[in-house]
């Protein structure tokens, strides 16, 4: 009987750093701050920031600068919205 070989997962721990990311991704998307006006989208990142700073103490301030960056980020439509949602929009585009 030819035996079976056991494939292990490899299980790693994340690295702080990306613990934290995850968690704040999470946090933007749970508590509604997407739809907030930018004023009020920077101010929650400062406070998430500090707060994540407190958390994870083990974060540089560098790493804590590049996490509320990537949250900034992740806060912006993938595609900018402007004021006219018209063709002419388009046919303003693309004037020669």
């Amino acid at each position: 009987m030819a035996r079976r070989r056991q494939v292990r997962k490899v299980e790693r721990e994340k690295p702080m750093f990306e613990v934290a990311r995850d968690e704040l991704l999470l946090a933007v998307r749970q508590c509604g701050v997407l739809e907030a006006p930018e004023d009020e989208q920077q101010e929650w990142m400062k406070d998430t920031a500090q707060f994540m700073a407190e958390r994870y103490p083990a974060l540089s301030p560098t790493e804590i600068e590049q996490l509320a960056s990537f949250g900034m980020r992740f806060c912006q439509p993938v595609i900018p919205h402007g004021k006219e949602h018209t063709a002419l929009a388009w046919e303003d585009a693309n004037a020669a």
